[in-house]
C-alpha cells in the first residue's frame, strides 16, 4: 500500500501550515486592553513604547493572565506582543519586549539567566550570586529599551516556594518595575497563579488580572464551525459532521480554546492519513482516542451519553485506570 504521505504531500504541508495558524478571538482584545492601559500615549492618542509610571517613585504596573493548561494563552500573548505597533522596532540594539518561559529548575537565579540569554547577553556564569544576576538583568533591560518582560508558566516559579521565597520573588520582580528602565511585567500561568497575584494588597495593586473565558458551545459554535470548514478547505477535504459536533468538541477539549484547535487539526490529519475525501466524526473520535487513551464507551465523539463523561478527571477515562 502506498503511504498517504507520498500520495497527498500537499495535504500534509497544509496540515503543518494549519499548526502555525493563529486565530484571533475576542480574547486578544481583552489582553490588549490591559496592555494598552499600561503604555503611555502620544498626543495623537496612539500607544508609545514607554510604560506609564503610576507613582512618584516611577513604578510601573503588570498583568497576571490566567488560563488552564493548553488553553492557548501562550500563543495569545506572543501574538499580541509581536504585533503591537508600539512594541516593534527595526533597531538591532533594542528589544522592546522579551518573553521567557520559566526554566527548570524554577529558581530566581535560573530565571534571571534565562532572561539574559533571551536578551542576547553574552554568557553569564551560573556561579554568580542571584542578586548580581538580577542587577545584570536590570541593566540589560535598560540598555535594550525593553518595555515589557513576559514570564510564561510563572506559576512554576512559585509552586514549591515557602512564604519567604515567594516574597523574595515578588520583591525581585518589583525591583524591575521601579526606577530608571522600569518595565511592565506580564505573568502567564494556570489558576494557581491567582494566589500569587493576590498575595497581599501591594501585589494586588501592582498586577491587573485577566481571566480568559472558557469556550462554550452556545457562544462559540459559529466561530468553531467556521474554523472546521476553513481548515478543511485548506486541506482539500469535504465536511460531513453531525449537528452536535461543536458540543462534543468543546466537551472533549475541556472548554479550552487551544485544545479545540488542536483536536480539529488532529482530526484532519487522521483523515488525510487514511486517504479520506472528507472529514467526519470518526476522524475526531480516532484522533481523540489516540490522545486520551480512552476506550470506545468513554469516547466523547462516539458515546451517546458523551455529556456525562467527566472531563475534570481525565485519568478515569483512560484504559486500565478507570
Amino acid at each position: 500500500m502506498t503511504p498517504a504521505s507520498t500520495v497527498f504531500p500537499d495535504k500534509f504541508a497544509s496540515i503543518e501550515e494549519l499548526r502555525k495558524t493563529y486565530i484571533r478571538t475576542p480574547r486578544d482584545e481583552m489582553f490588549r486592553l490591559h496592555l494598552d492601559r499600561l503604555l503611555k500615549r502620544g498626543t495623537d492618542g496612539c500607544s508609545l513604547p514607554e510604560p506609564v509610571r503610576f507613582t512618584a517613585t516611577g513604578e510601573t504596573r503588570g498583568i497576571a493572565l490566567v488560563e488552564g493548561p493548553s488553553g492557548g494563552k501562550t500563543s495569545l500573548v506572543h501574538h499580541v506582543l509581536s504585533k503591537h505597533p508600539a512594541l516593534q522596532t527595526d533597531d538591532p540594539m533594542r528589544m522592546l519586549w522579551i518573553g521567557v518561559r520559566v526554566p527548570r529548575p524554577a529558581t530566581l537565579k535560573s530565571l534571571g539567566l534565562e532572561v539574559l540569554r533571551q536578551s542576547g547577553y553574552p554568557h553569564a556564569s551560573a556561579s554568580r550570586k542571584e542578586w548580581d544576576i538580577w542587577c545584570l538583568v536590570r541593566d540589560r533591560l535598560r540598555t535594550l529599551g525593553t518595555v515589557v518582560l513576559w514570564i510564561d508558566e510563572a506559576h512554576d516559579l512559585f509552586r514549591a516556594g515557602k512564604a519567604y521565597q515567594i516574597e523574595d520573588i515578588l520583591k525581585m520582580l518589583k525591583s524591575i518595575m521601579q526606577g530608571d528602565g522600569a518595565v511592565i511585567v506580564v505573568l502567564t500561568g494556570v489558576d494557581t497563579l491567582w494566589k500569587i497575584a493576590s498575595y497581599d494588597d501591594q501585589v494586588k495593586r501592582r498586577y491587573s488580572k485577566v481571566t480568559l473565558p472558557p469556550v462554550s458551545s452556545s457562544k462559540d459554535e459559529k466561530a468553531l464551525l467556521g474554523v472546521i470548514h476553513h481548515f478543511s478547505r485548506q486541506v482539500g477535504l469535504e465536511v460531513d459532521l453531525s449537528h452536535d459536533i461543536v458540543e462534543r468538541l468543546v466537551h472533549a477539549s475541556r472548554n479550552r480554546f487551544g485544545r479545540c484547535i488542536e483536536n480539529i487539526v488532529a482530526a484532519l490529519e487522521t483523515a488525510v492519513l487514511q486517504g479520506a475525501n472528507g472529514l467526519d466524526i470518526q476522524h475526531f473520535a480516532e484522533a481523540w482516542a489516540m490522545q486520551e487513551g480512552c476506550d470506545r464507551g468513554k469516547n466523547v465523539f462516539l458515546s451517546p451519553q458523551w455529556a456525562q463523561i467527566d472531563m475534570s478527571a481525565p485519568e478515569a477515562n483512560s484504559r486500565g485506570l478507570a
